[in-house]
């Protein structure tokens, strides 16, 4: 496994990206998520869940970063992203982490007509030890992956995804016996890249 970059590091990383945004996208058809950080001796890790099974959740039992939907009482993604984050496994980023930036906006690619139609990924910072956390109906279980394990190309793998009739051959991680891909490795993907040009 590869060692990343200091969580100093990469948070100056973050603190000079200009993200990409989807203008076109109004608040109230977005969702936001956290990417969790917490220095670790491997380097920086990251926070996923693993989203409970539920019919109408388009990301049902998969891997993820904590966040959901804009709701009309949110000020700004940022504020969806720390609502959610506290709500589904009761971190809460305003007092336990300090914000790092934005990320880039990442389309989704549900129906016609579903929402979310975009996801806005920020950056936290956790402050000191990692606290016990609490999941709620959402979430089936939180686990912290090194960062270093995600940059090293050993562990870089294919999957083969099925689209309108057409299989499409994916790029994913297996850590623990848990798959990260889709939006979610996108987001990772830029994190990967901050840290890559942090060293």
């Amino acid at each position: 496994m590869e060692r990343s970059p200091g969580l100093a590091t990469l948070a100056a990383a973050l603190a000079r990206h200009t993200p990409g945004v989807e203008a076109g996208v109004p608040d109230a058809h977005k969702a936001a998520v956290a990417a969790v950080l917490r220095e670790s001796a491997a380097g920086t890790d990251l926070l996923f869940i693993r989203r409970a099974e539920h019919p109408r959740d388009p990301w049902s039992g998969q891997m993820g970063l904590p966040g959901g939907r804009v709701d009309p009482g949110d000020v700004s993604p940022l504020a969806a992203a720390v609502r959610e984050t506290r709500e589904e496994i009761g971190l809460d980023l305003d007092r336990q982490a300090r914000a790092l930036g934005r990320l880039t906006e990442v389309r989704t690619h549900l129906r016609e007509g579903a929402l979310p139609r975009s996801v806005v990924p920020f950056g936290f910072a956790l402050a000191g030890a990692a606290p016990a956390l609490e999941l709620n109906h959402e979430v089936q279980e939180t686990v912290w992956v090194p960062l270093g394990f995600l940059a090293d190309p050993a562990n870089r793998e294919t999957m083969d995804y099925l689209y309108r009739g057409a299989t499409m051959r994916l790029p994913c991680y297996h850590f623990g016996g848990r798959r990260i891909w889709g939006l979610t490795l996108w987001i990772v993907d830029e994190l990967l890249a901050l840290a890559g040009d942090a060293q």
